[in-house]
């Protein structure tokens, strides 16, 4: 969904949207053109994502197709840990650059940017320790 803004000086800005899930996580995320700044929940992308292996998460769809610096992301995430919500964000922006131009989404695709990463905690089940761990077992 491509949407155009207008300012005050009648230039037209446009922006992308596209939201991204994975675990718990679920991120909206605006694309706009700009200087390649990212924040997510209103602060920086390493203010927020305090490792830096989750920074390069978030990054990866935009270097995989040489668009670093291109754009300007706004994200909003609720749900999960930071890992998922660094997971949600790069598939958002996987799917927005694909809003952005459709030769993009070849290489995105075969890199399995854009689809959803379906793993999730399994739950604890009745009789026992977690969702494998099982109570230690005695014959005797």
């Amino acid at each position: 969904m491509a949407t155009t803004t207008r300012d005050n000086d009648s230039s037209a800005q446009k922006r992308w949207y596209a939201t991204g899930r994975r675990k718990e996580a679920s991120a909206r995320v605006y694309l706009s053109e700009g200087t390649g700044r990212i924040f997510i929940n209103g602060r920086e992308l390493d203010a927020y994502l305090n490792r830096p292996i989750l920074s390069m998460v978030v990054q990866q769809p935009l270097a995989l197709v040489e668009r670093m610096g291109a754009f300007d992301i706004k994200a909003t995430v609720r749900g999960g840990g930071v890992s998922g919500q660094a997971g949600a964000v790069r598939h958002g922006i996987a799917r927005a650059l694909t809003l952005v131009d459709g030769e993009l989404r070849a290489p995105l695709k075969s890199a399995g940017m854009l689809r959803r990463d379906a793993r999730a905690k399994e739950r604890q089940k009745y009789g026992q320790r977690g969702a494998r761990a099982r109570f230690q077992f005695s014959k005797r």
